[in-house]
């Protein structure tokens, strides 16, 4: 019997926990760091606002269109190839290459099905979305970059609260030169 995928939470943070992306250090290291994560998993799996933000940006320096690093354009091409996943209770048409719709209605049933059919795992990189796949016990791992910055300002990680406290195990911390941590856990049992 095939192995199921786990579903595995990435994102940069900053240490007092904002999670707006421009907050952290988009630099060759932090890019070549969600290179492998995503080379490490065979699917992505956004909200539709992560997803739009992401349509409006990478496919255009997966083309050449945009000026771009080689690493940040590494990340471009291969995000291009990857199977993307987008729940979405607002919109079914996803036009950018290899998108795919999950229903927002069952998100359990869609999730898991995506989990069930992906054995090298599935990425996740949506703080909303992140909170209602927690509290479902849908996400396995937890893969955070966490950034030498005080942002003073939202959106923050779990802001609408969890049903309890996660205990995780740490599986790995290192340290960038940036000075970023990546920090790896997994969920208790």
């Amino acid at each position: 019997m095939p192995t199921m995928g786990l579903l595995t939470f990435s994102l940069n943070l900053t240490l007092d926990g904002c999670v707006d992306h421009r907050e952290g250090i988009a630099d060759e290291e932090t890019h070549a760091f969600f290179t492998r994560l995503m080379d490490e998993s065979d699917a992505m799996l956004w909200g539709r606002t992560t997803y739009e933000m992401m349509e409006s940006f990478w496919p255009a320096v997966a083309r050449g269109e945009t000026e771009a690093p080689p690493a940040v354009r590494e990340w471009a091409v291969k995000l291009e190839a990857k199977p993307k996943y987008v729940v979405s209770s607002t919109r079914n048409d996803f036009p950018w290459t290899h998108s795919h719709h999950i229903a927002a209605d069952d998100l359990r049933t869609g999730v898991q099905a995506l989990k069930d059919a992906t054995p090298a795992g599935v990425l996740l990189g949506s703080g909303l979305l992140a909170t209602a796949l927690d509290r479902l016990d849908l996400i396995d791992e937890y893969r955070f970059l966490l950034h030498p910055r005080i942002a003073g300002h939202g959106p923050t990680l779990f802001a609408s609260g969890l049903p309890g406290t996660r205990r995780l195990e740490l599986v790995s911390a290192q340290p960038l030169r940036c000075g970023a941590v990546a920090l790896h856990y997994r969920r208790g049992r």
